[in-house]
């Protein structure tokens, strides 16, 4: 099989995406899609994203993790389908699409910004002076003061293969408070099963969680290997907010063709 691809990265979290409007690519394997996002044997990816069309929205987001498997909610991802969607032809003052975790908005600003609405969050749960929520995907966030010079690979996959989460898996994240306004995160990716340069809900999750501790602002600055995002929110209490925002910027890459075998 012939594939036209295209590659974008948002803050260094970088993605596969095909255009299957015309439903090309509905049959790829776990093991393409594996071997598409194979960073040595395929072009190379965190992840493979398809662009589809669903009847009242302006599309659909269908995403797989880099193990080839469907994969819950991306938000670095979903900013970067928007943005793909725009050079796609589909333009919109504010887009509406579907993803694994329901309905999301987007807008796309004078200066390319891409703005994601993210689901509502109704609990935080705390484990032993740690976090778990789900904010389209599931996160572990951990608040350390030398994040810059852990082993997040290490102790990222000691949480997520322990033996609370080694079934369905979890990411994780640990957070370091720069300033009042500003945190740094570092994730671990289930899926991916290793440190990723930027992951959109996981820098959402540790920006809700660094309410706590203690910040009262509705925008939080994140810096991530890959670059900065912002965090928007209105908080409702301890536990839940809504109206949250993951904002930043969304890139083209490259794209191309490879042959894949079937």
């Amino acid at each position: 099989m012939n594939l036209h691809f295209f590659k974008y990265q948002g803050t260094g979290n970088d993605f596969v995406i095909l255009d299957n409007r015309n439903w090309s690519y509905t049959s790829l394997t776990t093991e393409q899609i594996n071997g598409l996002c194979n960073r040595r044997f395929g072009i190379g990816a965190d992840g493979l994203m398809l662009l589809n069309n669903k009847e009242g929205y302006d599309f659909e987001m269908k995403y797989y993790n880099a193990d080839g498997r469907e994969g819950s909610m991306c938000g670095n991802g979903g900013r970067c389908m928007v943005k793909f969607a725009h050079h796609m032809g589909i333009h919109r003052s504010v887009y509406k699409f579907l993803a694994s975790d329901g309905e999301h908005e987007a807008e796309i600003d004078e200066k390319g910004i891409v703005s994601l609405k993210m689901k509502d969050v109704a609990r935080i749960e705390e484990s032993n002076g740690d976090f778990i929520l789900d904010t389209g995907s599931p996160h572990y966030v951990k608040i350390v003061s030398d994040v810059m010079d852990m082993d997040v690979f290490g102790r990222g996959m000691d949480i997520r293969y322990n033996s609370r989460f080694a079934k369905d898996g979890i990411n994780v994240n640990f957070t370091e408070q720069e300033k009042e306004d500003t945190i740094i995160v570092r994730t671990y990716e289930r899926g991916v099963e290793d440190e990723t340069f930027s992951c959109g809900t996981g820098v959402t999750a540790a920006a809700l969680v660094c309410y706590h501790n203690p910040m009262g602002f509705n925008e939080v600055t994140v810096r991530t290997k890959g670059g900065k995002l912002t965090v928007e929110y209105d908080r409702v209490n301890d536990e839940a907010y809504t109206n949250v925002w993951l904002c930043g910027p969304a890139e083209k890459v490259y794209e191309g063709n490879i042959e894949i075998k079937p």
